[in-house]
């Protein structure tokens, strides 16, 4: 029993109001496992890298545009221990660390 009590903190919680996922995102930054950091500006504009894009909650969904692209693509968010998960439509995980 004690395994399964330890585990529950990595499963994270599940964001589904957008001002939630505003305030979890906003003005700050991410780092992926790759060590590359992605920033959430307040103003709605993200920086992967060396990339500039778009950011948005939407619907309970964090949404994001990267040019020259039209299309935005969305993803569930999950608060993990010490950072985010990103789940895409096709199930794919992206969990990072926020940025001290």
């Amino acid at each position: 029993m004690t395994v399964f009590a330890l585990s529950l903190p990595a499963m994270g919680q599940a964001m589904h109001e957008t001002p939630e996922i505003e305030a979890a995102l906003s003005g700050r930054s991410v780092v992926y496992g790759d060590g590359v950091v992605q920033s959430f500006d307040a103003s709605g504009e993200t920086v992967y890298g060396t990339s500039r894009g778009r950011w948005a909650a939407r619907g309970g969904s964090y949404c994001s545009l990267w040019p020259p692209s039209d299309d935005w693509a969305c993803y569930r968010v999950t608060r993990i221990e010490g950072g985010i998960r990103f789940t895409d439509g096709a199930g794919r995980v992206f969990d990072g660390t926020y940025q001290k």
